[in-house]
C-alpha cells in the first residue's frame, strides 16, 4: 500500500483525476481500455474532473465495482451516479458495462448474462475504488453472505452478494479481479477512515475484506 496524502478535498480530486486519466492514456496507447468505478457521493468530484479529460473516450468501457439490485430511477443506483456525474462532455462518448438488468428481479438472475458482458473488457486498466468505515469495499461486506467465495482466488469475475449493511442486494465485482487491476486506486476522506485503514491489518480479510485488494493500491486521503 502507498498512502498520498492531499491538503484537502479539492487537491485529492484534481490529482487522483489527473493520475487515472493519465493512466487510460497510456492504456489507450496499446489498445482498448476498462476503467472501474465506484458508487457513493465522494468520487463525484473526481467523475467531474475526469469526465472533461482528453482521451478516445470511444475506446473506454466503464464498469461500477458494485450495483444495488435497484432500478436506475433510484436514487440508490449506482448506474445513475455514474451517467450524472462521470459519463457527461468527452467521457459521454464512453461505453458503459452493465451492472444491473431491468425487470430481472435479482442478481442471481442475471449473473450469466451480465458476466458474459463483462468479462471480454477484462482485465481492469484502472480501477478507483472506496470503502467504508466497516472496511468494506465495493460490495465485498464484513459478513456477508458469499465474502469467503467472493475472497478466493478462484471466484468468478462477478457475485451476487447480501449482508446485513447492505439495504438491497448487490451485485459485485470480486477481489480477483480488483487485484488484477493494471492501477488500483483506494479513495478515502476523513480522519475516521484514515485511522481504520491503517489498523486494518490486526484483522483478517473476512473482518476487514478491503485487504483483500490494499497490498496492490494507492490510496489517496485527505481530511
Amino acid at each position: 500500500m502507498r498512502l498520498v496524502e492531499y491538503p484537502s478535498r479539492e487537491a485529492l480530486a484534481a490529482g487522483l483525476a489527473s493520475q487515472m486519466a493519465a493512466e487510460l492514456r497510456d492504456g489507450l496507447t496499446r489498445g482498448p481500455v476498462t476503467l472501474s468505478v465506484p458508487g457513493g457521493t465522494t468520487p463525484g468530484p473526481v467523475f467531474d474532473l475526469l469526465a472533461q479529460a482528453d482521451l478516445d473516450w470511444t475506446r473506454v468501457s466503464v464498469v461500477l465495482n458494485d450495483e444495488r439490485w435497484v432500478d436506475e430511477g433510484s436514487p440508490r443506483s449506482n448506474t445513475r451516479l455514474v451517467r450524472e456525474r462521470l459519463l457527461q462532455g468527452p467521457a459521454a462518448a464512453a461505453r458503459l458495462i452493465p451492472m444491473y438488468l431491468p425487470g430481472v428481479d435479482s442478481p442471481d438472475a442475471a449473473l450469466t448474462r451480465l458476466e458474459q458482458g463483462l468479462v471480454p473488457h477484462l482485465p481492469l486498466t484502472v480501477c478507483l475504488l472506496g470503502m467504508g468505515a466497516d472496511l468494506h469495499t465495493a460490495s465485498l461486506f464484513p459478513g456477508a453472505d458469499r465474502l469467503a467465495e467472493a475472497l478466493s482466488p478462484d471466484a468468478p469475475p462477478l457475485l451476487p452478494m447480501w449482508a446485513t449493511a447492505a439495504a438491497e442486494p448487490r451485485l459485485t465485482l470480486t477481489a480477483p479481479v480488483l487485484r488484477a487491476a493494471r492501477h488500483l486506486h483506494l479513495l478515502i476522506t476523513g480522519a475516521e477512515k484514515k485511522a481504520v485503514l491503517l489498523q486494518a491489518n490486526r484483522l483478517s480479510p473476512l473482518d476487514a475484506p478491503v485487504l483483500a485488494v490494499l497490498p496492490g493500491a494507492t490510496v489517496h486521503w485527505a481530511e
